[in-house]
């Protein structure tokens, strides 16, 4: 029997990334997980569904993050700048991640099922975002215009941020991202 030690799901996800990068995804099983991580198949599961969702386990904290960033945002805040907002509130969020996003991102890419995967999580932060933006009155199509130009601007920012020879903030390729948007909708 294995002893108790703290943070079983942390220690998880950390054999699962190590894992994921010297095998690939697709050649690392649950056991190899598990005993990397000095823990049973059993324990896994009581943390995660699946080996996927050790890179997807954070979907739903994102979708909140962005939604409640888009419900504070100030009442005479435009729907791009409400989301605005959710993207600012989301690099406070990942700034110190950056080593564990650049890893994750790296496994998705390598793996078509993965990237499937995340571009349904996108959607439904979509969705999420458009659905904060209805509540505050946005009517559509404005409401979806301005929470996929956000994932968008948060999936180009995201990109660039995890490339391996980029030193800016997320927060600078969010803005950086946006405004680049916002002038090519301008026309200019």
């Amino acid at each position: 029997m294995v002893r108790w030690e703290p943070d079983s799901r942390g220690r998880l996800a950390q054999a699962a990334m190590a894992l994921y990068a010297e095998r690939g995804f697709d050649d690392t099983t649950v056991a190899q997980i598990a005993q990397r991580a000095g823990l049973t198949e059993r324990t896994f599961f009581r943390h995660f569904a699946d080996k996927r969702e050790v890179l997807f386990a954070g979907a739903d904290e994102l979708v909140a993050c962005f939604v409640s960033a888009i419900e504070s945002a100030p009442p005479t805040a435009t729907p791009i700048d409400a989301v605005a907002c959710s993207l600012e509130a989301a690099a406070a969020v990942f700034a110190p991640r950056r080593e564990g996003s650049k890893r994750r991102q790296a496994v998705i890419a390598a793996n078509p099922e993965l990237q499937e995967r995340e571009l349904i999580k996108l959607a439904r932060l979509a969705h999420a975002m458009a659905d904060a933006l209805r509540r505050r009155g946005v009517k559509d199509p404005a409401a979806t215009l301005s929470a996929e130009a956000g994932v968008t601007v948060f999936r180009v920012g995201f990109e660039e941020w995890v490339r391996p020879a980029t030193t800016t903030e997320l927060s600078q390729l969010f803005c950086a991202a946006l405004s680049e948007l916002k002038a090519v909708t301008a026309g200019r």
